[in-house]
């Protein structure tokens, strides 16, 4: 396996690892919209073939980090963020509970973010 590369597709919602010039895995997300900006997450996938490689972990590691370069939240409505998030609690800051109930309120009024 050749060296994963993670590239932030920000307009397609995507957090998306490349290896081999693949996309191996992503970070389904979306920016929440209303007084404070957090990045949430609602879907880690990895493709046949990549799994068991750590790309699942290493994407959500990069999607905190990039919430805490633009000095947002993480809401991790994705199971397996959520799970990273615990067991990461020095790298991943729990979201506020009122940002959790914002994020859970616009993806099921917009069920397609």
């Amino acid at each position: 396996m050749g060296a994963t590369e993670i590239r932030d597709n920000r307009p397609a919602g995507l957090l998306e690892a490349h290896v081999d010039g693949e996309v191996a895995g992503r970070v389904e997300y979306f920016v929440l919209a209303g007084d404070t900006p957090a990045l949430v997450a609602v879907h880690t996938v990895v493709e046949p073939g990549h799994e068991g490689k750590g790309i699942a972990g290493s994407l959500v590691r990069e999607f905190y980090a990039t919430a805490a370069r633009e000095n947002v939240p993480v809401v991790p409505l994705c199971p397996y963020a959520a799970k990273w998030a615990q067991k990461h609690p020095d790298e991943a800051p729990t979201a506020p509970a009122e940002l959790v109930r914002e994020a859970e309120a616009q993806l099921k009024e917009h069920p397609g973010l």
